[in-house]
């Protein structure tokens, strides 16, 4: 299949508009008929109820181009669901799981040619979100909304592709005790761009943040799940209310119990248990498996004997596992591959 001229394994994690995308309206209590648009700029008036109370959820999946040539994306099903429960947080009307499918199926069939060749490392990244279009100014949620779906070509989410990251305990707190943590909204994520960018300014890859109440637990960091490897060859991640259900950890969690037999464990995990850990790496759509080499917190330095040149040898066969699943060069479990073109 003809793809677009671009330089695909330099891609960095960047927007770039593509051709197609989906949207669709909320009006009158029903969602109507979505449709291809080829405007990727939204008109909206200034009291539109995102704009003045941050009535947003979002999505995160990636479309790959396989061996053998086909395209096709991995586990929307998923992401569809979770959107659903994020939109009811937000008293947001959730868009159907079907239609959410569909809308997939035809922003990726519509934008083939930007979906990157097998190999380079790259994918179409999609984007769906639901927003509130019409005006409010009473704190109350909007009478209309938008479903829109986008899609961009990306490389690696964090620069230095799967080198070992430096991580620092964040002073601030990413989320809440019965907040909204566990969902994917976009105010969460704005909350965490302060810390953000002062981790950046003090050559901290990401953050790490621990729990709000007592500060004493690992939760995640400002857009990915933790996982850990014991020096026993157990894999060890967080338990918490307030983090993101992680579709690429539920995956990794499978596929470490059910392919590579190791002990699964979900639990709090104690910051100061992290020196004894033998690896750590941290996961999402975006990220996929980044292994983490250090966390420092304060004056103290945790070096995880994986080290700072390279995955550690778990986390590696993780990664490896995942991504020949995702490029269909491993058989998947069933319902994990969805077949486009």
């Amino acid at each position: 299949m003809k793809k677009k001229n671009l330089d695909w394994e330099n891609l960095g994690f960047d927007y770039r508009a593509i051709d197609k995308r989906y949207v669709a309206n909320y009006k009158n209590g029903e969602w109507e008929k979505g449709t291809l648009s080829s405007d990727s700029d939204i008109v909206i008036n200034e009291s539109a109820g995102v704009l003045q109370y941050c009535q947003q959820v979002f999505e995160g999946l990636k479309a790959f181009t396989t061996k053998d040539g086909s395209i096709v994306t991995f586990r929307p099903d998923l992401n569809a669901e979770r959107m659903i429960d994020s939109a009811e947080v937000l008293q947001i009307p959730p868009f159907p799981k079907e239609r959410f499918l569909e809308a997939v199926d035809k922003v990726v069939e519509a934008n083939a040619e930007w979906v990157p060749p097998y190999g380079t490392g790259a994918a179409l990244y999609l984007r769906p979100f639901i927003f509130a279009s019409k005006p409010v100014i009473s704190i109350e949620p909007a009478a209309g909304y938008q479903f829109r779906l986008f899609g961009t070509p990306v490389g690696p989410y964090f620069k230095g592709g799967v080198n070992p990251l430096t991580l620092c305990v964040s002073e601030y707190d990413r989320a809440a005790p019965r907040g909204t943590g566990n969902i994917k909204a976009g105010l969460n994520y704005a909350m965490s761009l302060r810390a953000h960018i002062e981790a950046h300014e003090n050559g901290f890859d990401e953050n790490l943040y621990l729990d709000a109440e007592s500060r004493t637990s690992v939760e995640e960091t400002g857009g990915a799940n933790f996982i850990f490897i014991t020096k026993d060859n157990e894999l060890l991640t967080p338990k918490s209310e307030s983090i993101l259900p992680s579709i690429t950890k539920r995956s990794i969690l499978y596929i470490a119990e059910n392919r590579l037999g190791l002990k699964v464990i979900e639990r709090p995990v104690k910051l100061e248990e992290l020196e004894n850990f033998a690896e750590c790496g941290v996961c999402g759509t975006a990220a996929v498996i980044s292994p983490v080499g250090k966390v420092v917190n304060g004056d103290q330095e945790i070096i995880f004997p994986s080290g700072m040149d390279k995955m550690g040898e778990i986390t590696k066969k993780l990664y490896d596992s995942l991504t020949k699943i995702q490029l269909g060069d491993l058989e998947a479990p069933e319902g994990w591959i969805r077949k486009i073109l």
